[in-house]
């Protein structure tokens, strides 16, 4: 079958952080979660960043949660891609990270790589990210940084990582309160990229309500998007979204008339 290649518009439709007192329309249930990624993919959403929540629509990395998403998916929206998400939130460990991808060998995941080396044990990131290689699963490193960049692909040289197609994502900004992504600072991070090695398959997020300006200039740039209520729950106007698909909507639009 093969490495899934990163799909151009992914969705993130609830992340791990905003809840129904945020909006109420983020998912927080399996069956919401399929019923945005359907609404999703017929606005022009190819992929979907994948949160599962518990009773307490907290973020958690339940195997078995994911697999009856993934599972869902697969019955009602068979044409999106999962990608299943490993992110800590100052809850889990490196090993509890690894071992969700290790349980459910999914198509794809995302993989911070300051999380996933946190506890700067090489020997298991680099058994972990060459089983996932072997497995074809398309690991998305989630780079928060220039440095971040530097450091992907010094551990690619030094085999920790495998020197074959990668895939990433360059995060523009953070999750603070009043956060606006600049889509300039973008360049910082396509400029880090090594000249010896071919230009991964990249993908950007942005906060606040240059969300939608940041992820055009991606496009604009040869990147893929990834657009949803993680990020952002405004449009460029500052008024809030009805829901993720009329952000998928929106970006479609913009996209298409660049």
């Amino acid at each position: 079958m093969g490495i899934v290649s990163l799909p151009e518009l992914m969705i993130a439709p609830n992340g791990a952080r905003r809840k129904k007192q945020d909006h109420a329309a983020v998912p927080v249930t399996i069956s919401e979660t399929v019923d945005v990624a359907k609404a999703c993919f017929d606005a022009g959403a190819d992929g979907i960043h994948a949160h599962v929540r518990d009773e307490e629509q907290n973020h958690t990395l339940d195997a078995g949660l994911y697999r009856e998403l993934q599972d869902e998916m697969a019955l009602q929206v068979p044409q999106m891609v999962v990608q299943i998400t490993t992110e800590a939130v100052g809850r889990y460990s490196a090993t509890e990270q690894r071992q969700l991808v290790y349980d459910l060998t999914p198509r794809a995941a995302s993989v911070s790589l300051k999380e996933m080396m946190s506890d700067d044990d090489k020997v298991e990131a680099g058994r972990f990210y060459n089983w996932a290689f072997e497995f074809e699963i398309a690991v998305q490193h989630i780079l928060y940084s220039v440095e971040e960049v530097t450091r992907l692909f010094d551990l690619v040289r030094e085999g920790v990582i495998p020197d074959g197609p990668l895939q990433v994502l360059f995060v523009l900004g953070r999750h603070t309160k009043d956060q606006q992504s600049d889509p300039a600072s973008l360049n910082l991070f396509l400029d880090a990229l090594p000249q010896d090695k071919a230009r991964p398959e990249w993908a950007i997020c942005a906060f606040g309500k240059n969300e939608i300006l940041c992820l055009v200039e991606a496009a604009k740039q040869g990147g893929k998007a990834r657009i949803g209520f993680e990020n952002s729950i405004w449009n460029d106007d500052g008024s809030v979204a009805k829901d993720n698909a009329e952000r998928v909507k929106a970006l479609v639009e913009r996209i298409q008339a660049k």
